[in-house]
């Protein structure tokens, strides 16, 4: 162990070094109280759109898909033990969320906290957060990610400490978290800002490069998947966070002919922008990023505006962790930011992407607000109430909300009508996008609904991988129904559209459907939350011969 290691080492609390008591009630009862309301909310909030295409995977495993890395599709095998229930389909979901907690809670002790200077405070606030209190009950593949996160940063602190061999475990979590998500590779240059403030002498030794190593081959079958399948979900995945066109990805299932006229997938915000536009992203980026911390701002506001509050607030960060525990802390909070930042300033960066820097926010965000436990309690208390509320909204959508807070009943409310009707149709059925064709497979499994190629962003259902379309031949016999956001049908060679109904879901309504391409206002209410098309499609009488 070099020099500073071991001056680190010696001048950590007994707290780090594994002594002193460990309350082990409190901590396990506010998780346990912190799960049960996830499970609530995970059986009252209706499936998603992109949860609903996630758990179609966990019924067609592999070693990728053309979105994402399968670590997702793992969660939502609960989907097997009964279908079209959103608990059962969410359980993948709430485990992780109670293991991200378990191992935040072992993570925070080593860093220093305990009983009476923050722990507990530092666990309601890695759940009182709002994606705290959304990880956990919604499945997406940040769920994985945060996991392997906290596990991966759980161990680089005994490897920064000098117990070196941890790399090889720092390695493994990451390896875990690249069959996630992409974004688990920026825990990389973390480890090497942690490294370069603490403990140098590292980099002299094979252990950490042995844990890259060993993540490299945990994530080989990924890669592997990804060299014979034309490299998809990594095109796809830096196209649209570097907001550049990496390639065509038009695919096509089984033969069936494309929509004329359609474009191939082109990543959203690739367009030029101006100095002004560039400010606006950002501004918006680092508003969305303070949001996240819902009422708890208020508080952390005061702490910091108080005389002396900037220059206090070093002294107890510095007083609390050692220099290994502020260098990695410091290092996992600031470059997720920073780098998402920046690229905020040329591409339409989303705001979970950067959500990463939270788990190490936290434990410097309890010990600024120790003067203000109560409050900080309170403010955390009112988030719970906030996202319980909106929950509940999703569920039966009777909270008066504006429409820009409208999102979670755009995304499943009116569904499971839907699928019920598309299951009387005479006919196969495809949408023309990948959301419709997951919400309505989860509702009705039988309905084996797929998506008609090159109508709208291709998916892994226009691979023909999840559901595999009729033959051609046997759709020129029956026809088809094409579900689609489209007020005109898509041109598909080969086929006529002959029937349109327009299907509208109102508030608290039961669904109407109405024939012929009717607008908004045949919905039966002022603001309709879903409009949808469905075209009947024959095969096109040949062409005449003089």
């Amino acid at each position: 162990m070099s020099g500073s290691v071991r001056q680190s080492a010696a001048a950590a609390p007994d707290a780090i070094r594994g002594k002193g008591p460990l309350d082990l009630t409190l901590p396990l009862l506010l998780i346990l109280g912190i799960t049960l309301w996830r499970l609530w909310a995970a059986a009252v909030v209706p499936v998603t759109q992109d949860e609903a295409y996630y758990f179609h995977w966990a019924r067609a495993l592999a070693w990728g898909y053309f979105d994402h890395p399968p670590g997702v599709a793992v969660l939502g095998l609960g989907t097997r033990l009964a279908p079209a229930s959103a608990l059962a389909a969410r359980l993948g979901a709430v485990l992780a969320g109670v293991l991200t907690l378990l191992v935040l809670w072992r993570f925070y002790v080593a860093c220093g906290l305990r009983r009476g200077n923050g722990l507990m405070l530092a666990l309601v606030l890695a759940a009182g957060t709002v994606p705290g209190l959304i990880a956990g009950v919604i499945t997406t593949p940040d769920t994985v990610l945060t996991l392997c996160w906290a596990l991966a940063l759980h161990e680089a602190l005994p490897a920064l400490r000098g117990q070196r061999r941890r790399w090889l475990t720092a390695g493994l979590a990451t390896g875990l978290g690249l069959l996630g998500k992409y974004s688990m590779a920026l825990i990389g240059p973390v480890f090497l800002w942690a490294m370069l403030a603490a403990d140098r002498k590292a980099l002299l030794t094979p252990w950490p490069y042995l844990g890259g190593l060993l993540a490299l081959l945990v994530f080989l079958p990924h890669l592997g998947w990804n060299a014979s399948n034309d490299w998809l979900s990594l095109r796809f995945q830096l196209g649209h966070g570097l907001a550049t066109e990496l390639g065509s990805f038009d695919v096509a299932a089984d033969g069936l002919p494309a929509a004329v006229g359609s474009q191939s997938y082109t990543p959203p915000g690739s367009g030029p922008l101006t100095p002004l536009d560039r400010f606006g992203q950002l501004a918006a980026f680092i508003a969305t990023q303070l949001g996240f911390w819902g009422l708890l701002l208020l508080p952390l506001a005061a702490r910091l505006w108080r005389h002396d509050g900037v220059r206090g607030a070093a002294r107890s960060l510095a007083g609390t962790f050692d220099r290994p525990a502020r260098a990695l802390l410091t290092a996992a909070a600031v470059f997720p930011l920073a780098l998402f930042g920046l690229l905020s300033l040329t591409s339409d960066v989303e705001a979970n992407w950067s959500a990463l820097y939270l788990a190490t926010a936290v434990p410097a965000a309890a010990v600024l607000l120790r003067p203000l436990a109560r409050w900080a309690l309170l403010a955390a208390a009112g988030n719970l109430l906030l996202v319980s509320l909106y929950a509940f909204h999703a569920a039966t959508a009777a909270l008066p909300l504006p429409d820009a807070a409208q999102r979670i009943l755009r995304e499943s409310y009116g569904y499971p009508a839907l699928a019920d009707y598309a299951e009387t149709l005479d006919a196969p059925v495809f949408a023309d996008r990948y959301p419709f064709a997951a919400m309505l497979n989860f509702h009705a499994p039988a309905l084996s609904v797929t998506q008609w190629p090159n109508i709208a962003r291709p998916s892994e259902y226009s691979r023909g991988h999840l559901e595999r379309p009729p033959a051609l031949a046997s759709l020129k016999r029956s026809g088809f129904w094409l579900v689609a956001y489209k007020f005109g049908p898509p041109e598909i060679p080969g086929f006529q559209a002959v029937e349109t109904r327009s299907v509208f879901q109102c508030r608290g309504q039961p669904m109407k459907v109405v024939p012929g391409g009717a607008p908004w206002s045949a919905a039966g209410c002022e603001h309709p939350i879903q409009g949808w098309r469905l075209y009947h499609y024959l095969a096109a009488a040949p062409p005449a011969v003089d």
